[in-house]
């Protein structure tokens, strides 16, 4: 374990802010990056529907943050570029997702503070050089997420599913790192091709 890390019942943990970054970067790219999804073709929600289901995403976060139609289309590019970061990962990439993770933290000026509220102690937030932005905000704590996780010796713990014919990204926060998939539907979607092949 690298400082800063540690293990709880059986699953491997960031600090709580990193924890809740690398989720949102993982919730953000399969919401808003097109591809595939469990074998079917996936097309994110565009316009009222878009910044309904971001704000759906950042309630069950336990974030306040709130955002428009047109605030929405602006997390758009930045689920890409997060994605672009699981991709080099799972590629074995780790040179070119390191990049991908400083061109973020460099375009979004982030910078870390320590934060305390709602009775909690003292802890890390990230934030971007323009705080009027919830986009750049959210980017700029996605990246320092993913930098501390990078940069330490869980860096392979983010992936893209295997399963054939879906693309979701994970974190995988399993004791043995054995996750693959980025949901137990494909999981076992894959369980249970291979056992007709088996038996076919």
């Amino acid at each position: 374990m690298t400082l800063g890390e540690r293990q709880v019942t059986g699953q491997v943990n960031f600090n709580s802010h990193t924890d809740t970054v690398v989720r949102m970067a993982v919730a953000l790219v399969n919401l808003l990056t097109p591809g595939e999804d469990r074998s079917r073709a996936y097309e994110p929600p565009a316009g009222a529907e878009r910044a309904a289901a971001l704000n759906a995403l950042f309630k069950s976060a336990g974030s306040k943050s709130t955002v428009t139609s047109a605030e929405a289309e602006a997390f758009v590019p930045v689920s890409a570029d997060l994605r672009a970061v699981f991709c080099s990962v799972a590629a074995g990439a780790i040179d070119d997702a390191a990049h991908q993770v400083n061109d973020l933290l460099s375009a979004t000026g982030a910078h870390p503070a320590l934060e305390r509220h709602d009775g909690e102690p003292w802890h890390i937030h990230f934030h971007s050089a323009d705080e009027t932005s919830l986009a750049k905000g959210w980017a700029a704590g996605c990246a320092t997420g993913l930098a501390i996780v990078l940069g330490g010796e869980l860096y392979d713990r983010l992936g893209v599913c295997t399963a054939p014919h879906c693309d979701r990204v994970y974190v995988d926060i399993s004791r043995n790192g054995s996750r693959r998939f980025c949901s137990t539907a494909c999981q076992n979607r894959v369980k249970a091709a291979a056992f007709r092949e088996r038996h076919s």
